[in-house]
């Protein structure tokens, strides 16, 4: 009876229902979208290592992120290969360079050298030809979002990086980085690319055997190789994300604008509660003058708190939702994990109680003999 009291009033009372909505809406459509970007940007931050088909990375001593390490030394392959817990062992090298446009200006890239014939490291998924084009020496990959930013150049179109030969022989798809735009390679045109020293790479990518334990190998790979950083390629990722969230402003701007979107949705919603328990105070004396107890209030006021919060989370997410289809595969960073909508679903229900806190003390105060008045 009680929920079908609060049902009554809130589409009885439409205007006070339509501003609590907006709030509603706008804390799950506003922190939902700033979320989705903010993981499209972490997953731009660790993109590399998360797709490098790797186990465990070994980098220089003292890393701070994935795309800071200094050079290592070939030898330490030598070293690896020989443990019974590593299945194969691949280098990286990653380097910059000037890509020279159809129109003759240059862009900023960075070269990812991955060696043949197994390309770990390399690309992981193309929207022209696939990855047999890069075990031609000259080939490059480049992504389908970077093509307008490089001039548009044509599939197996001849051009330069760093003053060096190279053929556009593949297109990538998603293979974006939060440091620049990626161009993958084979290691030695990206050692020309790059003139880095003979022996030298950026990174050691390890698989490890099938029946090897994780644990038991890191722990190998970080006795035998002292002088290096080994970390599981799930450790590397959040590593690098942890440093652009940390150290970039990143973590700070959405936390503002994210706290900013509740904040909103607070005060409207906590307005427009108010607004409708003023306006109802009359009602609730009759209930109590009725013979209703303070509790009975308290029911209706959260169950008008709740159904408005189910109704504006029900329109928020679909709106979310068209959001997030209209930019997939877009220019815009967009990914929005499994785990994050019953989060935002449940500190909306928790941020519109907490407005009907203000709107409940003052349904609390109806006094039963102002009826009589």
């Amino acid at each position: 009876m009680r929920s079908w009291t609060a049902l009554r009033i809130v589409v009885h009372d439409r205007s006070s229902t339509a501003g609590a909505l907006l709030g509603v809406i706008a804390i799950v459509f506003l922190v939902g979208q700033q979320l989705s970007v903010l993981f499209g940007l972490l997953n731009y931050m660790s993109v590399l290592v998360d797709h490098s088909g790797a186990d465990a990375w070994i980098t220089s001593a003292d890393l701070r992120n994935a795309d800071a390490g200094n050079l290592i030394s070939a030898r330490y392959m030598d070293r690896v290969i020989g443990l019974g817990e590593v299945a194969w062992v691949e280098p990286v090298l990653i380097g910059n360079g000037l890509f020279r446009t159809p129109d003759g200006s240059f862009e900023a890239v960075r070269v990812v050298g991955v060696r043949r014939p197994r390309l770990a490291g390399g690309p992981w998924e193309f929207a022209a030809a696939d990855e047999r084009a890069l075990f031609d020496l000259e080939a490059v990959a480049v992504d389908r979002l970077d093509l307008e930013k490089l001039g548009n150049p044509a599939l197996d179109a001849v051009t330069e990086i760093g003053d060096r030969r190279v053929r556009v022989r593949a297109v990538t798809e998603g293979a974006r980085a939060f440091q620049g735009t990626l161009v993958f390679a084979s290691l030695d045109k990206v050692k020309e690319i790059a003139r880095a020293p003979p022996g030298r790479y950026s990174a050691l990518l390890v698989r490890f055997q099938p029946q090897a334990d994780t644990a038991a190998a890191l722990a190998r790979l970080r006795a035998v190789l002292p002088e290096c950083s080994v970390y599981s390629t799930a450790e590397l990722a959040r590593l690098t994300q942890a440093y652009y969230f940390l150290q970039t402003g990143i973590g700070g701007s959405f936390g503002f604008s994210t706290g900013i979107a509740v904040l909103i949705g607070v005060v409207i919603i906590s307005l427009t509660m108010y607004t409708s328990v003023l306006g109802r105070s009359r009602d609730f004396a009759v209930i109590r003058a009725l013979g209703g107890r303070r509790r009975d209030v308290a029911v209706i006021v959260i169950s008008q708190a709740l159904l408005i919060a189910g109704a504006g989370m029900f329109v928020g997410f679909v709106l979310l939702a068209a959001l997030l289809d209209a930019t997939r595969g877009s220019s815009i960073p967009s990914y929005f994990p499994a785990a994050v909508p019953p989060i935002l679903a449940g500190v909306t229900v928790a941020v519109s109680l907490l407005g009907s806190l203000v709107a409940l003390r003052v349904a609390l105060k109806a006094e039963p003999a102002s009826v009589f008045h």
